[in-house]
């Protein structure tokens, strides 16, 4: 058994950066006194999620890597000796951004990034003018604690994301997450909504014999331009295992700070069960690069 101790902060964000990041800081190092060896934070977990409307100023919330969270979050992982995942607003040059994971050591260096591929845009979610798709690849990024495939948000819909990260010899799939409900929609709806978003995940886990981590923000947060109602995130982060089973699942309303282990092992035993990935018939899959079959 190779135990992981994974924690990670579910919370809720208000407009005060500085009140964010302090909170989080104060809950990673709670984390990492309770054990925590792999710490996972949010989506764009600095600030409100500005992609509620589009504004040239919400470009100014941007910041280059490395650079200023780089440095902070990097100290906290060297200090406590965890290896973090942070979320972050990319600005690579004048014009050009992006929604970068960037995965820290425990000695605070950098050992890894990913950029967002893809790239929703939908009322209150308009990503697509704030971020351009990523373009490092589905490759997973080697660390101490294991090698990690990690996504953002909106790639937890595509099982093609997933795949490509367990070929290339991810251990586990982490996604930081922005997600909630529509205030128009029935609590019928909602509801559907939410449980699609978790089945999607626990299903690339199945598929892939892999463990599953996604953490999203919770509470409500106001839409600058009062066109809607805002976003109420559903919280609801989660860790499964290699056959979808839920480890944790935390609460649809409240902040939380948790630890899950998770065995590591486990994930080779499950393959040799199901050894999907053996099975796989890859010579007939051409048309996967398609947009559509006509």
């Amino acid at each position: 058994m190779k135990e992981l101790k994974i924690g990670f902060l579910q919370q809720h964000n208000v407009a005060s950066t500085i009140n964010n990041i302090s909170r989080l800081a104060e809950g990673i190092k709670d984390l990492a006194r309770r054990g925590a060896e792999l710490v996972v934070l949010q989506e764009l977990h600095n600030s409100l999620y500005f992609c509620q409307t589009e504004s040239v100023d919400n470009f100014d919330l941007a910041e280059p890597i490395p650079g200023p969270s780089t440095r902070f979050y990097g100290d906290l992982a060297k200090e406590l000796g965890i290896v973090l995942v942070t979320s972050l607003f990319e600005r690579r040059s004048a014009g050009l951004y992006h929604n970068t994971a960037v995965v820290f050591e425990k000695d605070g260096t950098i050992a890894g990034m990913y950029r967002k591929m893809h790239i929703p845009d939908d009322p209150a979610y308009y990503e697509k003018f704030y971020f351009t798709p990523g373009d490092l690849g589905f490759n997973p990024i080697r660390t101490s604690v294991g090698t990690l495939g990690v996504m953002v948000c909106w790639d937890q819909w595509y099982p093609e994301a997933a795949r490509l990260m367990a070929l290339a010899g991810a251990e586990i799939l982490i996604y930081p997450t922005a997600i909630g409900y529509e205030s128009s929609d029935t609590p019928e709806e909602q509801q559907r909504q939410r449980m699609a978003w978790q089945t999607v995940m626990r299903g690339h886990a199945v598929a892939n014999g892999l463990p599953v981590v996604a953490v999203n923000r919770v509470g409500q947060e106001p839409d600058p331009s009062n066109q809607t109602n805002g976003i109420q995130f559903w919280g609801t982060s989660f860790v499964c295992g290699p056959q979808g089973e839920l480890y944790y699942e935390a609460s649809t309303d409240d902040e939380e700070s948790i630890i899950v282990s998770v065995d590591m092992h486990h994930s080779e035993q499950v393959r040799r069960w199901w050894p999907f990935l053996r099975d796989r018939r890859i010579e007939n899959y051409g048309n996967i690069t398609r947009r559509f079959i006509d």
